[in-house]
């Protein structure tokens, strides 16, 4: 694509590149049907590159009238036509620079073949016309406009997963992925991943093969395994007709240089209609989409951001801590629920030697000899996402009430410390990696050794993310409100003690430095100047107490209704 030049006009050329955005089909007019205004005589047109051949006279002899034809459009014959525009791919452009892009005509059956987001190798004649300075004067411009008429298109996502037959039935997919598969097993294949499947030690071999130039991070690897994998998109219609759905969000958090970034690009080289973008960089209307005008037809049309370009697919978003709070906030609606899993540095010996073969040999030398390419992983993931769709057996769904029964227990360990241990969506999590670890298997039903890999997985997730590092106990107050139990305990705590201490003094008042010095002095753990701030903070916010002055000169007082309850 950034080679095409002037030579190429008219001539016929095939690019490869990302569809980014598609316009509404138009109705292109092939044949004018013109009529005499005068003696209704009639006559056809051809219509050339978009120039009508209008009559200037009537042909009839006995007429021949000037500037009487006028146009019938109810008799013109008319064409499907879609406007689109295709831009290099992110693995082509060369660094620093900006992707190229190019504006393609497409004409009855290609129309609507291809969507925004979809990897694309296009063939067809490119173009050049002029551009008038004026509709109204015959000056055109020294510089064409170029485009790209398209006689044939293909999707090229030959090394990516397939999006699942239950997405594409829920969302009306169908006819658009089965008329061209974008991987297509044959015989010998579907022999090679069925005799994949009864590799004893499959789980880890797959996990393994995810990545292998990345030293350890075995869970990260598996829960970004059950990821590619999926669980089951389900719709109740006696419950009426809730949606649920079967895929797996991750956010990986980690130290710096622990290989975030790598998993990343893996995941969008090998996920369908992956699309890679870094939060620093991205905006909410970068994500979503957004409203530009076309500079064909000059009307308002939707550019597609990252989200809706990987709609079916995996969206890879890199450095989310550095995004913004509006524009995180747009991932609410699209992430109905999260899995944390924490990537932790590991700076020893063995990681030294891996990483040393892996520059010297180009390939891993703790990954062994029984990983799996990345053809055929992508293959047996297509394969069981297109073959394998299982549901919960009897003993699994009591497998997972009992899990989640006793997660649930974890916090009522203490009656005077009651915590939230596990919500609902721990238990929704829970059933979407026991279907994609029961498809990892080829297995249609999820058994309960489906249930305690995903229980161990969820506990380890939750092991990193949700423990009070205080008391060591599991408080899912920490990811829900930011705020451990044990932490609002104490400033409750603190509160309680600091009112009854501002009671004590005349007129329910005192200076700033007095009632930091003498509240420090009656607890036998001192209070630290931030914690004390913090607690002032919260009764000015509630009501309860009012402050005047500045800084450490300020005079605090209880409020006469606050003093009087």
């Amino acid at each position: 694509m950034r080679e095409l030049d002037p030579q190429n006009v008219d001539q016929l050329i095939t690019i490869k590149g990302l569809m980014i955005r598609a316009s509404p089909v138009i109705p292109d007019m092939k044949e004018a049907f013109f009529r005499c205004l005068i003696c209704d005589y009639t006559v056809t047109a051809s219509v050339d590159r978009g120039r009508i051949l209008e009559p200037t006279r009537c042909g009839r002899e006995s007429c021949d009238s000037e500037n009487s034809m006028t146009l019938v459009h109810n008799r013109c014959l008319f064409s499907d036509k879609q406007v689109a525009r295709i831009q290099e791919t992110p693995d082509v452009v060369p660094d620093g620079q900006t992707p190229q892009t190019v504006s393609m005509c497409l004409y009855d059956d290609l129309v609507d073949v291809g969507k925004p987001g979809d990897r694309l190798e296009v063939t067809g004649i490119f173009r050049g016309v002029p551009v008038r300075v004026n509709p109204k004067q015959r000056t055109i411009r020294a510089l064409f406009r170029t485009y790209l008429d398209v006689v044939h298109i293909k999707r090229t996502d030959k090394k990516r997963v397939q999006l699942d037959k239950t997405f594409r039935a829920q969302f009306g997919m169908e006819a658009y992925e089965e008329s061209d598969e974008i991987q297509h097993i044959t015989t010998t294949d579907e022999q090679d991943i069925l005799a994949l499947s009864r590799r004893p030690q499959l789980y880890e071999t797959l996990a393994r093969s995810l990545a292998p130039s990345i030293y350890e991070l075995d869970d990260v690897k598996k829960g970004i395994l059950l990821q590619l994998f999926g669980g089951t998109h389900k719709t109740f219609q006696k419950s009426g007709a809730p949606r649920f759905r079967g895929d797996i969000n991750v956010l990986l958090v980690g130290d710096p240089g622990t290989s975030k970034s790598q998993l990343l690009q893996y995941v969008h080289k090998i996920a369908p209609r992956g699309v890679y973008t870094s939060g620093k960089g991205s905006s909410a209307v970068g994500l979503t989409a957004y409203i530009t005008r076309d500079p064909d037809s000059r009307q308002l049309v939707l550019e597609s951001g990252a989200l809706v370009l990987s709609d079916g697919g995996v969206c890879c978003i890199d450095e989310f801590d550095k995004m913004s709070d509006a524009t995180r906030s747009v991932l609410h609606e699209v992430m109905e629920q999260q899995t944390i899993s924490v990537a932790k540095a590991d700076a020893d010996r063995r990681l030294a030697k891996h990483l040393v073969a892996l520059y010297m040999e180009d390939s891993p030398l703790t990954a062994g000899n029984d990983i799996v390419s990345v053809e055929l992983l992508t293959k047996y993931i297509n394969y069981a996402r297109e073959k394998v769709h299982p549901v919960l057996s009897e003993e699994a769904g009591s497998k997972l009430v009992d899990f989640y029964v006793d997660l649930r227990k974890q916090g009522q360990d203490r009656s005077s410390e009651k915590r939230v241990t596990a919500t609902t969506r721990q238990l929704e999590s829970m059933i979407r990696m026991s279907e994609a670890h029961a498809k990892m298997r080829l297995s249609p039903t999820v058994d309960v050794a489906d249930v305690a890999e995903a229980s161990r997985l969820l506990r380890e997730a939750i092991k990193d993310y949700a423990t009070d590092p205080k008391t060591g106990r599991i408080d899912m107050d920490l990811i829900l409100s930011g705020t451990a139990s044990s932490e609002r305990d104490l400033q409750n705590s603190l509160k309680e003690a600091l009112l009854s201490k501002l009671s004590s003094y005349h007129h329910n008042r005192v200076d700033y430095a007095k009632l930091f010095k003498d509240f420090n002095d009656q607890n036998q753990v001192p209070v630290d100047n931030k914690t004390f701030e913090d607690v002032l903070r919260s009764l000015q916010d509630q009501g309860v107490i009012s402050t005047s002055g500045e800084g450490r000169k300020r005079t605090i007082r209880i409020l006469t209704a606050s003093a009087d309850a």
